[in-house]
């Protein structure tokens, strides 16, 4: 199996998980933050790579690379986009209904943190 395809399908089933939580949000700043994480590992993994690192197996890629990094890397940023709000939210609504329902002082700080008086 190469590492495009297990990429893919950790990505669908992210993306189907995540998705009634994700569907809430405002889309903008999660396309931002895919933009940056995404340039961000443009760089670094050239970096990275020209350093020597980490070497990728030329028989699990698929060969085709932006600057220096291989497509089958930024997987990697794309699941960090989708699960890192999902978990915010969905942990943040956890704590409120746990402060709501009276299993803490009794208070919600109303920041949206996961636990709460961030």
């Amino acid at each position: 199996m190469t590492n495009a395809v297990l990429n893919v399908g950790v990505l669908l089933v992210l993306g189907l998980v995540v998705a009634p939580v994700l569907r809430r949000l405002r889309p903008g700043p999660l396309v931002w933050a895919a933009l940056t994480l995404v340039a961000l590992t443009v760089v670094f993994d050239t970096l990275m790579i020209a350093a020597d690192l980490y070497v990728f197996d030329p028989d699990r890629i698929l060969g085709v690379y932006v600057w220096g990094a291989p497509v089958e890397d930024f997987a990697y940023s794309l699941a960090a986009v989708l699960l890192m709000p999902a978990l915010w939210t969905w942990l943040g609504r956890r704590g409120e209904r746990a402060a709501s329902s009276g299993t803490s002082s009794g208070t919600s700080s109303g920041t949206g943190v996961p636990g709460g008086d961030a």
